[in-house]
């Protein structure tokens, strides 16, 4: 059996916020499955040790750019970078993003048009620079990191849920328009996965105990999961998928009414 079972070997792949958390754990498994990893993010430092984890465990050589995703003419000029050193992408996963704050009701105008750009408008103008390249090859894959937020309500985070709702129809969008010309688009949502972002909600052992007990599968995600499921997605082996919304969340969306009693079941009253 060939050693590239996913076919990803020397293809260019571009992931977006991949100088820590998900994004870091999509990029190094990209590259573990032989893939040319290209890492933007807008945090320069965080890009490079990310390159630099790369080539120290595989020995194959990443690079990244400082990129505000937001900012159209980053994004193109990270484009043609990626371009000279490493070819057109092959593949793109999209995953930048930031988390809101407040209610609806009182999340500040500014601050919700903030998360909308990050979380949606940098999604797209990366599909269409790095997706401009696949329509013209015929083929390719795009992946966006939505959340299990985009399909339940996550109260009190502003326009987080909005905008990860949108992701996901913006990917079932592209992949409609895009399938004729043999590029795939495809969403992930996490669920509740442990991150040096997140890592607050887990140091105290109560919090967390209190969080596995509500998955299912019994423990929290880590970024190599969501990456797992990313890089099946890019790979031919995913060929025949389009448009889908995969929720990689041990089953938590499956548990909203195992917390409610119910008369008659499991000794409700």
């Amino acid at each position: 059996m060939s050693n590239d079972w996913l076919g990803l070997a020397g293809k260019t792949a571009v992931v977006t916020g991949a100088g820590g958390g998900i994004g870091r754990g999509i990029a190094l498994e990209l590259a573990r499955a032989g893939a040319r990893v290209a890492v933007l993010d807008h945090n320069e430092d965080g890009a490079r040790e990310t390159t630099e984890l790369i080539s120290r465990e595989s020995g194959e050589k990443a690079l990244y750019h400082r990129c505000d995703t937001t900012d159209a003419d980053q994004v193109a000029a990270a484009a043609n970078g990626v371009r000279a050193e490493f070819g057109p992408a092959h593949v793109l996963v999209n995953n930048a993003g930031i988390i809101g704050s407040g209610s609806l009701l009182d999340t500040p105008i500014e601050q919700w048009r903030r998360v909308l750009d990050v979380n949606l408008t940098g999604y797209l103008l990366c599909a269409r620079e790095f997706g401009t390249d696949m329509v013209e090859r015929g083929a390719g894959s795009v992946v966006h990191i939505s959340s299990i937020c985009g399909v339940d309500p996550y109260p009190q985070a502003g326009a987080y849920s909005p905008s990860k709702a949108a992701v996901s129809m913006m990917s079932r969008q592209l992949a409609a328009e895009w399938a004729p010309h043999g590029v795939r688009s495809n969403a992930v949502g996490p669920g509740l996965i442990r991150t040096p972002l997140t890592e607050a909600s887990y140091t105290n052992e109560k919090t967390k105990a209190a969080r596995e007990e509500l998955v299912p599968l019994g423990r929290i995600g880590t970024p190599e999961d969501i990456a797992n499921a990313v890089v099946w997605l890019a790979s031919p082996r995913a060929s025949y998928v389009t448009g889908q919304q995969f929720l990689v969340d041990g089953g938590l969306d499956q548990a909203l009414l195992g917390v409610v009693r119910t008369a008659g079941v499991d000794g409700g009253q």
